[in-house]
């Protein structure tokens, strides 16, 4: 069930919560595009976790308001709001895609409250010194950031001409986007529930306007507003090798920086390869935190 939370400037967020309603509570941040319908493990997994599980439009997206201009850093201040709505004090927080940077900023600038930080398939800030940052990435996504570097306008004019496009035929706009997709990928995207949910995540995410999808690319187009280097607290960084939409290069560069990051790099995995672990990642963020917990790499 959908709530309309207020946040501090006067806008409204699309808000809705999953699983064990005295659970734990995890904040899930959808990717790019994407929407609070995103992928998420069933209400029944959600139960035997013990994990209640808290999800919203960014704003843009769906029935949530536009923040023009926002950072990365801007989602901070979002989910404060949010859990401060519902009366949560701590939390955990994972971001999945377009997601993980917004979950970062949560670790970065709620220190005291997201306690364990989890970023799948995400990337690295557009000016990581040392990275090359287009390398291994998908022509699309190349071409959202070009338009972006390019300004504002010349970005919202491509992202509006393929809004129109998902939002007039969301099944033909999967279909399309799975040809594309590496085998590791097209394996997974082919399983008939993952590819329904997708249908639902991005006409509900785009159903109004491409408003959310443009600020997500200028947002990580632009300074994030914080340091990697600055997290403090637990953080499980996981990535598919064979990653073409967020090159794994990116997740390891910011495990190279945020100090008590655990790095996991799955061989012969890819991007959509995430939904798979997420039940294993919630298990991790709802562990206490503790003092003991080391950065480990593997990959």
């Amino acid at each position: 069930m959908v709530q309309l939370i207020r946040t501090r400037d006067g806008r409204d967020l699309a808000v809705e919560a999953f699983g064990n309603p005295h659970g734990r509570p995890v904040f899930m941040l959808h990717g790019t595009p994407g929407s609070r319908l995103g992928p998420a493990p069933r209400a029944a997994v959600l139960y035997r976790l013990g994990v209640r599980l808290i999800t919203f439009d960014r704003p843009g997206y769906g029935d949530s308001d536009r923040l023009p201009g926002r950072r990365v850093a801007a989602a901070a201040a979002d989910v404060e709001a949010v859990a401060d709505a519902l009366g949560i004090d701590e939390f955990a927080v994972v971001g999945r895609s377009g997601g993980a940077p917004h979950a970062l900023a949560c670790a970065a600038l709620l220190p005291n409250r997201a306690v364990r930080t989890a970023a799948l398939v995400g990337l690295a800030p557009r000016n990581a010194p040392g990275l090359n940052w287009f390398d291994g990435m998908t022509e699309s996504n190349v071409r959202e950031y070009i338009n972006a570097a390019a300004g504002h306008r010349q970005l919202t004019a491509a992202l509006e001409f393929r809004t129109l496009a998902i939002r007039s035929d969301p099944d033909a706009s999967v279909a399309d986007m799975h040809r594309g997709l590496p085998a590791a990928d097209r394996e997974i995207v082919s399983d008939v529930g993952i590819r329904s949910m997708l249908v639902r995540n991005f006409a509900e995410g785009l159903s109004s306007s491409a408003d959310g999808w443009v600020d997500d690319v200028m947002a990580f187009s632009h300074d994030w507003g914080f340091r990697p280097e600055d997290i403090a607290g637990p953080v499980l960084l996981w990535h598919g090798e064979k990653d073409i939409f967020a090159p794994v290069q990116h997740t390891r560069w910011l495990a190279e920086r945020i100090p008590r990051a655990e790095l996991v790099v799955e061989r012969g995995a890819a991007h959509f390869a995430a939904l798979r672990v997420l039940t294993k990642v919630l298990s991790w963020a709802t562990r206490p935190a503790s003092g003991g917990d080391e950065a480990q790499r593997t990959g």
